[in-house]
């Protein structure tokens, strides 16, 4: 019984008819698969291509000599005896990587409470940027600007009664900075998160007839459970108190993150950063959009680690996810990426991907 405007009607006796299917019509001169046809055609216009030019390598340096020792949590990278990362730079230079960025493992007997390690002109830093220096002047070399891997407590700023301070920490920061600046660092990247202190830091680059030092300003940096690799690498893990969520974004913001980067801008950056990365691209595109400057992303140690982790349980394709993971910065409109994934990728890119 079939039901027409909400009357029952007897269907008994009417007759069959066969109901005819139209078969569809396709618009044949639109294929866009023919673009796609084979490796050749797909290298021809393809929108976004990955260069050694992009990369930017982290490295771990640690006390000792011809030493390298394995950080647990991000399978295939170690800490480096200053020696060693001598000879990761060199390896840098074959692979046409631009720029390495050096963050230490200080000696637990070596943090105290004010990060005063940090101002040491003789620190691992120090003693790293001038020996890759010695060898490969035309090697970029950025660092790090923050307390973290030399306080007890493992804050990037001092802390007190349970509060970070903002001006004090960067009026150390800004100390930092010089150390580094003198020893032949290229670009000091203050990854704090303290109010004012690339303003500062400026400042103090400009009276200090340092006016060629770059400064990349960790601008968009977020309170990320992303970060936990890494801080077993510089050996803050166990040592932080609290969490660092009254100085570093919160997860769920993009306009505050605007905010941020517009306040480096002003106050000097030579260039920008977002991190993470991969979680955060939208404000990589964001922020691309909004002030056409240099933007670069971190694509943090524990992005690192799952994909080398998936990668070495055979879950995934690593080097495909590698690559794809990379080429969706530029995408988002990243001028360079700080990976730990560099020199694997550099090689990648040398021999066609």
């Amino acid at each position: 019984m079939a039901i027409k405007f909400g009357r029952p009607i007897e269907m008994r006796d009417a007759p069959l008819r066969e109901v005819s299917t139209p078969t569809p019509t396709l618009d044949l001169t639109t294929r866009l698969r023919r673009n796609r046809k084979s490796e050749w055609a797909r290298r021809m216009v393809r929108e976004h291509v990955l260069s050694t030019d992009d990369l930017i390598w982290p490295l771990f340096v640690m006390d000792g000599n011809n030493k390298r020792a394995a950080v647990s949590a991000m399978p295939g990278v170690e800490r480096l005896s200053v020696d060693q990362a001598v000879r990761e730079a060199e390896r840098a230079v074959k692979l046409t990587i631009p720029c390495i960025a050096l963050f230490p493992y200080t000696d637990p007997s070596l943090r105290d409470e004010d990060g005063s390690e940090a101002l040491n002109a003789d620190n691992l830093v120090c003693k790293a940027v001038r020996a890759i220096k010695r060898e490969f002047p035309e090697l970029g070399i950025l660092c790090d600007v923050a307390l973290d891997p030399y306080t007890s407590h493992g804050h990037d700023g001092l802390l007190r009664d349970g509060m970070i301070l903002n001006d004090e920490s960067v009026e150390l920061l800004v100390k930092q900075a010089l150390v580094q600046a003198e020893a032949g660092c290229d670009i000091i990247a203050p990854s704090d998160m303290m109010d004012g202190r690339v303003g500062a830091i400026r400042a103090a680059l400009d009276d200090a007839n340092l006016l060629n030092v770059q400064i990349m300003a960790y601008a968009a940096k977020y309170a990320s459970a992303f970060y936990g690799p890494f801080r077993e690498a510089v050996g803050s893990a166990k040592t932080l108190t609290g969490d660092k969520r009254t100085y570093q974004m919160d997860p769920a913001n993009t306009n505050e993150a605007l905010r941020e980067i517009e306040l480096d801008i002003a106050e000097g950056a030579d260039m920008v950063m977002v991190k993470p990365g991969l979680p955060y691209l939208d404000i990589v595109r964001r922020a691309k959009d909004a002030f056409g400057m240099p933007t670069f992303a971190y694509q943090v140690s524990g992005e690192y680690a799952m994909i080398a982790a998936a990668s070495n349980n055979g879950w995934i394709d690593g080097e495909r996810a590698m690559m794809e993971s990379l080429t969706a910065f530029k995408r988002a409109g990243a001028d360079g990426v700080l990976t730990y994934f560099a020199p694997k990728a550099a090689e990648k890119i040398k021999t066609g991907f």
